[in-house]
């Protein structure tokens, strides 16, 4: 389901729709002609982070988004946005992220029990993607699971799955709970903020008495930074650069962040950037790339399911997803490159023949690579990278090339 709002960026050539399922946006080429307007649902009835007024003050361009009042982008170009996030680092709100605690003796049991990762073998403050699954193999969504060493789990989900995730959590615990099991779930309202790019362990190394070089990729700490303390940093982004997660008072949000921006290196930037970034990464977006329709080895996810879980098969839709693994699905995702004409999602895939053979689920041009870059769905045969194919644009096949992922290179720090 999409919402009503349609962006286009300050000449980017780009537009923008927002998902509700995912609480992130899916880009469109220039072709679609997107208008600027304002979101259908009034602003009062939004939801607002703890940084609204501080992305008005700034020139935030906001939108709704996931029923939040977010920022697409401010002054600078989306474009520029981008590049800055590679070039230098960024600060993107991401506010509206479901964050969890889940405390009790049988926390990773629980958590175990709705998502395909080997929680238990995890180090103490080590996290890892993950996906929730239903019976059928499809992915609920997607979340990052840390294992913390106080004694509960930090769990981190879509902003548009919120509601679902929650209530899909809630159930299981019932369930724990009537069979007599120490478990217990923690909704936090905390800020939460990314800071993100080539430059973010120099910038934020400042306000750390922590060393950075001893937080590698996937990693977390609690800490205190430039002087409020019990933040959260947990090393990750959506980006594909090296970067951070910190979760932090609402009360303390935009002091932090204006301690950040004190450094002429970082910038913020908005929802426009944040896509376009993840999708040169290679990242899946929820309600596009991957939903409840899809299996992780349809969506080249098996790495997120541990060794042990394919042995025990005890998570929800095993039986229909390992065997899988061993087994070629009909479809798979991947990755496509081409010239000319953006490229959108629901973009049909041909053989050279001109047979449909998938469909696309993202796509933008690249502003680091110049070329249009994108992902899909299509029918295993075709699914080797360097295979050419070709892509319907405005009803005329462009060519198009099968590409490995990600488009461009990540930068993630692993020590």
């Amino acid at each position: 389901m999409w919402s009503r709002v349609l962006v286009r960026g300050a000449g980017s050539g780009f537009g923008l729709r927002v998902s509700r399922q995912s609480g992130r946006v899916a880009r469109f080429g220039s072709g679609a002609k997107p208008q600027l307007r304002q979101a259908s649902t009034s602003e009062a009835s939004l939801k607002k982070t703890a940084l609204f007024d501080f992305h008005r003050q700034r020139g935030g361009k906001m939108v709704e988004f996931a029923g939040w009042s977010m920022p697409v982008q401010y002054k600078d170009s989306h474009i520029a946005s981008h590049m800055h996030t590679r070039e230098h680092c960024a600060i993107f709100d991401v506010s509206h992220m479901l964050q969890t605690k889940v405390h009790g003796k049988a926390r990773v049991k629980f958590i175990e029990s709705l998502v395909v990762a080997d929680v238990a073998e995890l180090k103490d403050n080590q996290g890892t993607l993950s996906l929730f699954t239903n019976e059928k193999g499809g992915i609920i969504d997607d979340l990052i699971v840390t294992k913390t060493d106080q004694g509960y789990l930090y769990v981190v989900s879509n902003a548009g799955c919120a509601d679902k995730d929650s209530a899909h959590m809630k159930a299981r615990l019932a369930e724990f709970k009537a069979a007599g099991l120490d478990v217990d779930l923690e909704f936090l309202d905390e800020a939460l903020i990314a800071l993100q790019g080539p430059s973010m362990s120099q910038v934020l190394q400042q306000g750390l008495k922590e060393d950075l070089t001893k937080l590698t990729f996937m990693n977390s700490t609690l800490a205190t930074v430039f002087g409020i303390p019990d933040c959260r940093v947990t090393r990750c982004g959506y980006t594909g650069e090296d970067g951070v997660e910190i979760s932090v008072p609402q009360s303390r949000v935009v002091e932090l962040t204006e301690k950040l921006l004190a450094n002429s290196k970082v910038k913020l930037a908005g929802l426009g950037a944040r896509d376009s970034l993840r999708l040169e990464a290679g990242l899946c977006l929820y309600g596009n790339d991957i939903d409840e329709t899809t299996t992780p080895v349809e969506a080249t996810l098996v790495w997120t399911i541990g060794k042990r879980r394919r042995q025990t098969k005890d998570f929800p839709g095993a039986d229909i997803i390992v065997p899988q693994i061993k087994a070629k699905t009909a479809r798979k995702r991947v990755g496509l490159v081409s010239t000319g004409p953006p490229v959108r999602q629901h973009t049909r895939i041909l053989s050279p023949d001109g047979k449909v053979i998938g469909e696309v689920t993202s796509g933008c041009p690249s502003p680091c690579l110049k070329k249009n870059v994108a992902m899909g769905y299509v029918d295993t045969p075709f699914a080797k990278n360097g295979t050419a194919v070709q892509v319907e644009v405005r009803k005329k096949a462009v060519p198009a090339v099968i590409s490995k992922m990600p488009f461009v290179p990540t930068n993630y720090f692993s020590g």
